[in-house]
């Protein structure tokens, strides 16, 4: 029987939207954008903020060092927020009926300061709650210095939340991301970035 349901953030309760990510990091001046941008899993200076292994004034003088100007703690959250195409109104409301049921709700997210400096805010569902007054708890890349589908991140939660695997459900649009949960003894559900997933998220949930 699941218990527990852990979320990733990007392509699953926020849709996302790599090119508009591509469009704005190029407006700053990042000639190789589509070079150092992955829908999935960052590298470079990108996937370095994400795991935490450099600060987000770090990740911005780098960035700026790269473009050849000055640029502010905004311009690069303009950048990392091309990511953000919606946050649907289904997804929040099924968090919601979730939690309701007694699930306990947990997101496993590859992410940075820039990005929770919006997502931690009421300015997530459009003025009424952050991110955080959905989920019972959050794991986020760069706090625990480690990334999907590193199997430290899952072994974290499984660690802290004190959570059998086999009681658990893993939502993740990254095949390997399932697929290293999957590994660990999760059940997993794999959807499209920007699908909707919330009826087969059910009907899976009755069938385990």
């Amino acid at each position: 029987m699941i218990k527990n349901i852990v979320f990733d953030l990007g392509g699953v309760i926020m849709t996302i939207d790599q090119d508009e990510a591509l469009r704005r990091f190029q407006s700053l001046g990042l000639a190789d954008a589509e070079r150092q941008l992955d829908p999935y899993t960052q590298s470079g200076i990108f996937g370095d903020v994400e795991e935490g292994k450099i600060t987000a004034e770090e990740f911005r003088t780098e960035l700026s060092r790269l473009v050849g100007r000055e640029l502010s703690f905004d311009d690069c959250k303009y950048g990392w927020l091309g990511y953000r195409k919606d946050v649907p109104q289904r997804n929040l409301d099924v968090l919601k009926r979730l939690r309701g049921d007694g699930y306990r709700l947990i997101l496993l997210s590859n992410t940075n300061p820039f990005m929770m400096s919006w997502a931690l805010t009421k300015d997530f569902d459009g003025g009424k709650a952050s991110l955080e007054d959905y989920f019972d708890a959050l794991f986020l890349s760069y706090r625990l210095g480690v990334m999907k589908p590193n199997p430290k991140f899952f072994q974290a939660v499984i660690d802290n939340e004190r959570l059998l695997p086999e009681e658990t459900l893993f939502v993740d649009d990254g095949p390997r991301n399932v697929e290293a949960a999957r590994k660990l003894g999760f059940h997993t559900m794999c959807p499209e970035n920007g699908t909707d997933w919330t009826d087969s998220l059910f009907a899976l949930i009755d069938k385990l």
